[in-house]
């Protein structure tokens, strides 16, 4: 019979397991840390972030007491700057390219830096931007994640009015419902929202989805022009027997229900899951439930650790949370009565591009399995701008085949970076502005 259970772990536990897990500096060790930047001419940290923020000014104005200085410096460039510095994978972007890295040394801790200053400006609670006089102009955003907030923001900035549809019931997209709840604890996700609101001039609607509730040919009559950061709402299927069994679920349901429990305790968690691949989806699944009280977790991939699209740090995190992580194993079917009890996979092995069964089985008993396999785009069904490979096409500007539809994040990327989205928004609220003034 199924252990799948509530209570697992009580409520002062559960408050340590899913508590901020990064650790932030205080003023002292902020300026400490910022001194170890040689401020390079040509930094390459600066080329490696998405949103070109410039990296070594920002630690320089920490680095001399002016944090001030140093959030607008971030913000101005990423307005989700917040967000980004908890949830960037550093290592691999602005921190992966530090001149610091190599043998006795260590990359500057950019992200920890980014997130003291954007912190010390919210702390102060005021709007570090002015919006432009009004400029009669209209843009709908239909979504109110990392790529909708992005523009929305920039678009507001230039003094058009900007309506988000958001199909939720509470803006922030992945932040707010699929990024691990450690990563973005106390309401974080809402608090930016409010923070980017707050240069006035942008109105969010919710449960109002498009294609559901709302057209793109209607958006396009009554709007000047529409920027789409619609995500990617589907999921791909596991594609083997057994998936339709109670105690399958997917990763990202799951996620987003955890997010917005009120009491994880009343959460009901097995106790030995397995979960199915190899992203960072993957990762924040395998931790929470481990962290949610399961006995023994199991993450399951079909290639091997450097073909995960999860970053070492990702890895290294899962295991020192008790995470054990297998590869080289393709799934081929769910058993059970009614209820899973075991996950079963066959052994594979990299023979030119493809793999190829080796001709051994693999059994993992389990009570719970999650399927993190990726998510999918949702094509619209009216009035769609060019789709090819299952997503939205827009060129490097964010614009469409449609002549007043822009594009952004993960509908035209596919599963990408917060930090990417915000670009993608950004950039494209600078083509939309071009757009609606006429140059």
């Amino acid at each position: 019979m199924a252990d799948i259970q509530a209570e697992r772990l009580g409520a002062t536990q559960l408050a340590e397991n899913f508590a901020d897990v990064h650790r932030p500096f205080d003023h002292g060790g902020a300026v400490v840390e910022a001194n170890r930047c040689y401020f390079c001419y040509d930094a390459p940290c600066i080329n490696a972030c998405p949103t070109g923020i410039d990296i070594p000014g920002f630690i320089r104005a920490i680095a001399t007491g002016n944090v001030n200085g140093a959030a607008m410096t971030i913000l101005k460039e990423n307005i989700l700057g917040g967000s980004c510095a908890r949830v960037c994978p550093t290592e691999i972007l602005c921190q992966g390219d530090c001149v610091r890295n190599g043998p006795g040394d260590r990359a500057v801790e950019i992200g920890l830096l980014q997130r003291h200053a954007t912190d010390y400006l919210s702390a102060i609670g005021q709007h570090p931007f002015e919006r432009a006089p009004d400029s009669g102009k209209s843009v709908a955003v239909v979504g109110a994640g990392p790529a909708g907030l992005a523009c929305a923001h920039a678009l507001a900035r230039n003094g058009h009015d900007v309506t988000i549809f958001e199909g939720q019931p509470k803006p922030g997209g992945l932040n707010e419902y699929g990024i691990a709840a450690y990563k973005l604890p106390n309401d974080y996700a809402q608090g930016e929202v409010a923070f980017i609101t707050a240069i006035g001039g942008i109105e969010i609607r919710y449960d109002l989805a498009l294609g559901r509730d709302i057209s793109l040919a209607q958006l396009r009559l009554d709007y000047d022009a529409v920027f789409l950061g619609l995500g990617q709402g589907g999921v791909r299927n596991l594609g083997v027997p057994g998936a339709d069994l109670a105690g399958v679920d997917n990763a990202v349901d799951y996620i987003s229900k955890l997010r917005q429990a009120k009491d994880l305790g009343a959460l009901s968690v097995g106790a030995t899951i397995v979960v199915i691949g190899g992203g960072n989806t993957a990762i924040d699944i395998a931790v929470q439930t481990k962290r949610l009280g399961a006995e023994d977790v199991t993450l399951v991939y079909r290639r091997g650790p450097e073909q995960m699209s999860a970053t070492d740090h990702e890895q290294d995190f899962a295991q020192t949370n008790g995470v054990r992580i297998k590869h080289w194993l393709r799934p081929v079917r769910l058993e059970g009565d009614g209820n899973v009890t075991a996950a079963v996979f066959a052994g594979v092995r990299l023979e030119g591009d493809g793999l190829v069964d080796t001709g051994v089985e693999q059994n993992i008993p389990c009570d719970m399995v999650f399927k993190a396999v990726g998510q999918a785009f949702v094509p619209l069904t009216d009035d769609s701008p060019a789709v090819s490979g299952g997503r939205i096409d827009a060129d490097d500007m964010g614009q469409t085949s449609l002549s007043d539809v822009w594009a952004g994040g993960d509908c035209v990327a596919g599963e990408d970076l917060t930090v990417q989205a915000v670009q993608d928004g950004k950039v494209a609220a600078g083509a939309i502005h071009k757009f609606l003034v006429g140059s």
